[in-house]
Parts: C-alpha cells; sequence; structure tokens
C-alpha cells in the first residue's frame, strides 16, 4: 500500500497520495505538482484518479495541472458546477487494488465539500482512514462563514452534523487526514498535529465537545478575517486555473527596475524589518521570505507585475513557490545584485523610523503618540496591549487609513516586528510618520512594561 502525506509550508497544506496494485490517487494537489509524479513513480504506480476534497479559498489547486500531465480523471462534490472534472456523489465508491475509497458528502465549511473513507479490503471491510478535508482538523473545526451572515447559523449546524454524524461515526480508532495544519486561515485554532483520530477529536477537541447548540452559537458570533485574494483563488478554483509553471527569475537591472516602478509594478522586499527600515526603494511592500503565504494575498494584485528585493538573492525560489501557489504568476523578476545595488545607483531611497519598546516606553512617559497595534485581534484579547494603543489588523489596514491621525507620529507593533514592518510599509506609502517598534509586543512582555487587558 502507498500512503504518503504531502506538506506544504506558507499555506500549511497536507495533500496525499495512496495507491495499491499499480494504481495511484491524489487528494487536494497543490499546483506545483511534480512531487506526486515523483512518488508514483518511485513506488511503482501510475496516478488515474484527482480528489478534490472542496473548492479551495486560499491556494490554487492543482488538478487541472496535474491531471494534464498525467492523464488522471479529476473528481470533485457534486453541489458545485464546476468546469472542469466530475462529480461524486454520496456513496460512490473506487477501487485501487485492494483499497476502496467512498464518497461522503460532508457540507459545511463550503456546499460541495466531501471526506473520502479508505478501507484495506485485505485487512476486512472496517474504515481506515478519512481524508476529511476542510472539515474537522485536529483540534478544530474548518470555518464556516464563507456564505455570509445570513448563512452562518446553517453552515454550522451543517458542518457539525457531517462531522459528528458521518465521519466520527466510523469508529474510533480511525485516522483523520486534514487538508490544512497549524497555521492554516481555513481554520482559527488548528493543533500543530500531522494527523488525528476520530476518538481523539471526540475526546479533545473543544468545539466538538462542547455539543451542537453551544458550536453554533459560537459560529454565529465569530468573524474570522478574509483576505482579499480569497476570491480569485475562489473563481480559479471554479473555473481552472491557468496551466503555468514555475519560471526562472528573469534578474533587472536598476534602469530597468526604476522603468517599471514608474509603470505601476509592485515591488516586495522579503528582507528583515531593521534592514528595511534602513533603507528600501520607496513604495515598496515590507514581506519577510515566512510571512509570503499569509501576507501577499492582502496587498498585492493579480496584474501589476512583482519585483523582488533582497540582500544577496539566495533560495529566491522558496519565495516564488509560495506565490505561485496563490496564483500569482505576474512575477516580472528581481534585481541584480539586491538592494545593495539600488544603494550604489544614487536613486532615492526610504526609511522608516523603528525603536525598541524602552524607547517607545520613554516617549509614553513624556507624550501621547498613536500606537498602533497590527496583530490579530486573538492575540491582542488573550494576551493583552500596550496602554492606549489603536487596533486596526495588518491585513485590513489599507481599508482603515482614514482611522489613523495623518498629522502626527505612528508607532506600529505587533508580535516581534515582522507585521509591523509590513504595517510600516503601508503607512509609508501614504507618507505617514511611521516608527516600527522591533520586538513587538514579546519585547514589551520581557521588559516588564504595563500592559493592558
Amino acid at each position: 500500500m502507498l500512503f504518503e502525506r504531502i506538506f506544504s509550508e506558507g499555506i500549511a497544506h497536507n495533500s496525499y497520495i495512496i495507491g495499491d496494485a499499480g494504481k495511484a490517487a491524489v487528494i487536494d494537489p497543490r499546483r506545483d505538482g511534480e512531487i506526486y509524479l515523483e512518488i508514483a513513480a518511485g513506488n511503482g504506480c501510475t496516478i488515474t484518479h484527482i480528489f478534490e476534497t472542496h473548492r479551495n479559498e486560499d491556494y490554487v489547486i492543482g488538478s487541472p495541472a496535474l491531471a494534464a500531465q498525467c492523464g488522471a480523471e479529476i473528481f470533485h462534490g457534486a453541489a458545485m458546477d464546476f468546469a472542469y472534472g466530475n462529480p461524486v456523489h454520496d456513496g460512490d465508491l473506487f477501487m485501487f487494488g485492494s483499497l476502496s475509497v467512498q464518497v461522503l458528502e460532508t457540507p459545511g465549511h463550503t456546499e460541495e465539500s466531501i471526506s473520502l473513507v479508505v478501507r484495506d479490503r485485505k485487512s476486512g471491510e472496517d474504515p481506515y482512514l478519512v481524508f476529511c478535508g476542510d472539515t474537522v482538523f485536529a483540534g478544530d473545526i474548518a470555518r464556516t462563514d464563507f456564505f455570509g451572515e445570513a448563512r452562518k447559523e446553517e453552515m454550522a449546524k451543517k458542518i457539525y452534523d457531517s462531522i459528528t454524524q458521518k465521519i466520527l461515526s466510523l469508529g474510533d480508532g480511525v485516522i483523520l487526514c486534514p487538508a490544512h495544519g497549524a497555521g492554516s486561515v481555513c481554520g482559527i485554532e488548528i493543533a500543530d498535529h500531522p494527523f488525528t483520530t476520530s476518538g481523539y477529536e471526540k475526546a479533545t477537541n473543544p468545539l466538538i465537545r462542547g455539543g451542537k447548540k453551544e458550536f453554533v452559537s459560537l459560529r454565529k458570533t465569530e468573524s474570522p478575517y478574509v483576505p482579499p485574494y480569497f476570491r480569485t483563488m475562489e473563481r480559479y478554483n471554479r473555473d481552472g486555473a491557468p496551466l503555468l509553471h514555475p519560471q526562472v527569475l528573469r534578474p533587472l537591472t536598476v534602469p530597468e527596475l526604476d522603468r517599471l516602478r514608474k509603470d505601476r509594478c509592485q515591488i516586495l522586499d522579503i528582507r528583515a524589518p531593521g534592514c528595511f527600515a534602513s533603507g528600501h526603494i520607496p513604495g515598496s511592500y515590507s514581506i519577510w521570505r515566512g510571512g509570503i503565504s499569509s501576507f501577499a494575498g492582502w496587498v498585492l494584485n493579480y496584474e501589476d507585475p512583482i519585483i523582488i528585493i533582497d540582500d544577496y538573492n539566495q533560495n529566491i525560489e522558496q519565495v516564488t513557490r509560495q506565490l505561485f501557489r496563490i496564483g500569482y504568476d505576474n512575477i516580472a523578476g528581481i534585481l541584480t545584485g539586491g538592494i545593495t545595488a539600488w544603494y550604489k545607483s544614487a536613486l532615492e531611497i526610504g526609511t522608516i523610523g523603528a525603536c525598541s519598546v524602552r524607547q517607545l516606553s520613554g516617549y509614553l512617559d513624556s507624550s501621547t503618540p498613536f500606537i498602533l497595534d497590527v496583530r490579530d485581534i486573538r492575540n491582542r484579547r488573550a494576551s493583552g496591549h500596550i496602554p492606549r494603543s489603536y487596533h486596526i489588523y495588518v491585513g485590513e489596514l489599507p481599508r482603515h487609513l482614514q482611522e489613523i491621525p495623518a498629522d502626527e507620529p505612528v508607532f506600529v507593533y505587533c508580535d516581534a516586528g515582522y507585521k509591523g514592518s509590513l504595517a510600516a510599509s503601508i503607512l509609508a506609502q501614504h507618507h505617514y510618520q511611521v516608527t516600527n517598534v522591533l520586538g513587538g509586543m514579546t519585547a514589551w512582555e520581557h521588559a516588564g512594561f504595563r500592559i493592558e487587558h
């Protein structure tokens, strides 16, 4: 039996490949899908089936691209009219040697969500594992807010019933294989477990243990953040994304970059916050390498070309893959020689303020600066905040600039300074006098300064 999980960092995405007797199926493939072909070939299998547990919102699904490479058929839930693939219904059965894959319709996260029950007929008829997509996660239940305020209660009831009546009823020992892990925007508090079981979730998952009434009541009041790029992902994943593959970045000279800058481009600076503060190309967005999957979709558009700025241009493929997985195919290139080449050109250099928490504390003793907390609201509520600080989540900052005074200094902080650097870069583009508090709330706590709740 072939069974392997493929984890994609950044989007915290799990995809899977299973197979037997020379046939294999891939579940929820990512867009850069060469790895599935390699695994199948290494195990003497041909990929004949591709299953999508639902139309995803947070990344470009890889089914069309993988099917074009290997000729496999694609299968989706029937409750959405996809522009490609084949609809499946509750109870449909597929065989891969001794392995059977049975479809369960499990709506709630989306209407067309399905789960896939795997049995190994060599061992008997009991379910072995379930590919549960975005229904139940380790320690969490998938978000149910995508259909708007009016349907929150309805979708919460649906997903709770899907989980308790169809998935958990299969037996306590059944292995659950979710489509996302800790850090995914498709959940709220996903545990950092690669797998879980029905019995473990029954015993430990607080959203299940509390019962249906409590769960639905909670979901009616929740309002998770919805990045604007989700709309593009939903369209791509329903209609089929462009069949492109990661490409080698074009090296750009300083004059070429400067021309693109004047013709509307998006400059993505992937350096650390301190480096960005000390000198950057004016108009740049500051998003560190590890934050691209989580934050690029909040501020970058899909039309204007993207130029990547770094110090030494090392391991840039990690960056382009993160962008590629969320649909950014409009990458114009990377600056030859890194940021140093721009410094040497004698062209304009942008800077922003940077300070320590001790410096900020000193300012608070003698004045009343505008302090902006750009953390997730859950973090602010859980750990408290710097006194007199105002809250706007960093992703929503471009749509709330009118709430920030334009005629006084602004001090921005987050957990450690990285999201603060993105927020500061957004404010700098709109000519605010902004300072990023390096170390953020973590440093404020370590210094023992007063925290408000």
